[in-house]
């Protein structure tokens, strides 16, 4: 018998985090499948493909192995490419084919939050401007609504935009490198390299966010309706340093605060205010995963606000250098998320670990982290962990692993990992003891519970 347990709320909800293009496969309506298509724009050359095959069979068998871990929840987004494949044209075909998918996760007690826009846009769209053009904020409210429409009695809990900092930084500051004509890690389409038109582009994400709140309140009296919001802890690399504490300060009121600023307050780039923003949330949601650290250096003043951070030597870092191992980070941001009265969702948190010596240790640390916000007050909702499959990471392709499920993508084969069966134990108590942490992590035994 465990002789220390941590409890956490009754109702807690217990999930994991998948995105359409990641995993559905074989969708080529929309952006990403064309930005797969150009030599350079990921990893290896790699492409997509059919992805996890959740447009095929893929999703009936993760959503069993999300079923085996006692997932009550699961977080997944919806492709507006596939439900609007031309202007003003629906599919009714992939309306029902997510309306299955729908049904078949409550059937299996697992509730879904959707999201509507996970980084990828119709092609017709981006061949209109995209994000870059007003013109996309009544389109994108349209798209909204026919979706929330068709699928309000399978689904009350709504993300609109995952991670606007992410995708304005990542489509309009992190493209192609004006000096070698290259196309940058990580980059994402349209690749382009204009401060500016990220800031527009950022300002239109947000008012679609609006657009979208409002749209979906006004068809759904139930509805819970928010944001998922990627939150990076930014350190100064020498801490007696207030020029490396002034760039901190800078990139996290640019990357961390414009988000809650603007659905909270109404306020645009600080300045400008915007009525059908402000409040626009009926919670947070957090996506966390790292912290860097940030250095002053006047040869470099556009990475100031926007820049790569750097590593400290000795830290353990996950697959790729994808960043730190440090869930104190996501108390910090819970308690600093407690300041806005807002329930708190986890709708990310993840690591890429591609043979599993790093995932158990990371969960349980960062659920312990969870737990000791929730016991001072933090009105944390929910956990889902990112992802419930290996699945195809952006510019990344296939080389990093995130899923819970390990996933061969040419054969589609699939196996739990050791951290789905430790995840799965703690979905299915609600708990997390000293038993369970001897059996995954013993390392962390006197940490987590001393003495």
């Amino acid at each position: 018998m465990a002789k220390a347990t941590l409890y956490f709320p009754r109702d807690f909800k217990w999930g994991c985090a998948t995105a359409a293009h990641q995993v559905e496969g074989g969708n080529d309506k929309n952006d990403w499948w064309a930005w797969e298509q150009g030599e350079g724009h990921i990893k290896g050359d790699q492409k997509s493909d059919r992805a996890s095959d959740w447009w095929g069979d893929g999703f009936e068998k993760d959503m069993d192995f999300a079923a085996q871990m006692h997932n009550n929840a699961h977080r997944l987004s919806i492709e507006w490419s596939r439900i609007e494949p031309q202007e003003g044209q629906w599919d009714t075909a992939a309306i029902d084919r997510y309306r299955v998918m729908l049904k078949s996760m409550r059937e299996r007690g697992i509730e879904p939050m959707i999201t509507l826009h996970h980084f990828t846009s119709p092609q017709w769209l981006i061949e209109r401007g995209g994000w870059e053009t007003p013109e996309v904020i009544p389109r994108f409210e349209r798209f909204v609504t026919k979706a929330v429409e068709s699928l309000k009695d399978l689904c009350d809990l709504w993300i609109t935009i995952n991670e606007p900092n992410v995708y304005a930084v990542g489509g309009w500051v992190s493209g192609v490198d004006q000096t070698s004509e290259a196309v940058a890690q990580n980059a994402m389409p349209p690749g382009k390299n204009d401060l500016g038109l990220a800031l527009t582009v950022m300002d239109h994400l947000m008012l679609g966010h609006a657009a979208a709140y409002h749209a979906i309140h006004r068809l759904q009296d139930n509805a819970r309706v928010g944001l998922a919001h990627h939150m990076r802890l930014f350190e100064p690399y020498r801490s007696n340093s207030w020029l490396d504490r002034w760039v901190a300060g800078n990139r996290d009121r640019v990357f961390n605060q414009t988000i809650l600023d603007a659905m909270l307050r109404g306020r645009l780039r600080f300045i400008k205010r915007n009525r059908s923003l402000r409040n626009t949330a009926d919670f947070i949601g957090l996506n966390y995963y790292t912290r860097e650290f940030t250095r002053f250096d006047r040869h470099n003043l556009p990475g100031m606000i926007l820049g790569n951070g750097l590593v400290k030597p000795g830290i353990e870092m996950s697959d790729g250098n994808y960043g730190e191992i440090y869930a104190q980070g996501l108390f910090r941001f819970l308690k600093r998320l407690e300041r806005t009265g807002k329930p708190i969702y986890i709708t990310e948190n993840g690591l890429p670990d591609a043979d599993d010596d790093q995932r158990p240790r990371y969960l349980i640390t960062h659920l312990r982290a969870i737990w000791q916000a929730i016991n001072q007050n933090v009105p944390v909702m929910g956990y889902y962990h990112w992802s419930l499959v290996d699945n195809f990471e952006w510019a990344e392709g296939w080389n990093l692993r995130f899923g819970l499920v390990e996933l061969n993508p040419q054969t589609q084969a699939r196996q739990l990992r050791r951290s789905g069966e430790l995840y799965g134990e703690v979905c299915q108590t609600g708990t997390l003891n000293e038993e369970l942490v001897y059996k995954y992590t013993p390392e962390l035994i006197d940490t987590l519970f001393p003495g």
